[in-house]
């Protein structure tokens, strides 16, 4: 049974993958033995992801270019398709804004759109060229709870990751005949650097979530991993057009009065 999560002579493309929930998925399929092709802009902060991934002993590669450049995207897919088959893809590289709506501004609101739904299209289609041609493929696209969800301030986001879902849905339409499975991981609230301001004991914002979420704690990034290596497995190959929510139980419920324990 094990064989069927086994990722071993696998290669996979994760996007944004040089820090915080994109290595976290990285490292899962690194350890389930695939081969990473690490994805960034920043020079310095892949230099630093591509030493934590060797010191965990897996093996990983850099390739920095914009999601959002179409060129650049398409020229570093077949450079690297060139030397070895991608054989799955995460898109994860995202941005958020927190803004409301009336002062935001629309460069703003495009921007989010252009990195969290268009690069996603831009990195599937020059993948999936080359998968469609093998008829096999693994493409995870990195959803949200605000792909169901709206909250204040993140009106851009939710509309690009509540795009995202139906992305997921369509691209899985038409690529299932060749093989190719398309799906989608929605986080919770996660445990990061980003969040750690917040997740401390008496602040609003963490009592709210650690009280809104069933399983009563945020997140672990590791959490993400076993779903990330399930979707990029043959244990899924009969999944598609599907986003699992990672997220203790949020989306499930309507929540619990204040004084219940």
């Amino acid at each position: 049974m094990m064989k069927l999560f086994d990722l071993t002579g696998r290669r996979a493309l994760i996007t944004g993958g040089t820090h915080g929930l994109g290595m976290a998925m990285a490292k899962g399929l690194g350890q389930a033995g695939a081969t990473l092709l690490i994805n960034g802009h920043s020079p310095e902060k892949m230099k630093g992801a591509l030493k934590e991934y060797h010191d965990l002993n897996i093996k990983a590669e850099g390739h920095l270019f914009d999601v959002t450049d179409e060129k650049a995207t398409q020229k570093a897919i077949d450079t690297i398709e060139a030397n070895g088959p991608i054989d799955i893809l995460i898109n994860n590289a995202g941005i958020i804004k927190r803004t409301p709506i009336l002062e935001m501004e629309v460069a703003d609101f495009r921007q989010v759109i252009d990195v969290d739904l268009v690069g996603p299209f831009i990195v599937s289609r020059a993948v999936g060229k080359h998968m469609v041609s093998r008829k096999a493929g693994k493409i995870i696209n990195i959803c949200s709870m605000m792909s169901e969800l709206g909250r204040n301030t993140v009106t851009a986001y939710a509309a690009a990751k509540g795009g995202l879902k139906m992305l997921t849905k369509n691209m899985a339409t038409e690529w299932a005949k060749y093989n190719i499975q398309v799906n989608g991981i929605g986080p919770g609230y996660f445990a990061t650097e980003q969040t750690a301001p917040i997740r401390v004991n008496g602040h609003p914002f963490n009592d709210f979530i650690v009280g809104r979420t069933p399983a009563g704690r945020w997140g672990d990034p590791a959490d993400l991993a076993g779903t990330a290596i399930f979707l990029s497995s043959a244990a899924s190959d009969f999944i598609n057009g599907q986003i699992i929510y990672v997220d203790g139980g949020i989306l499930a419920t309507i929540g619990k009065p204040a004084n219940e324990h």
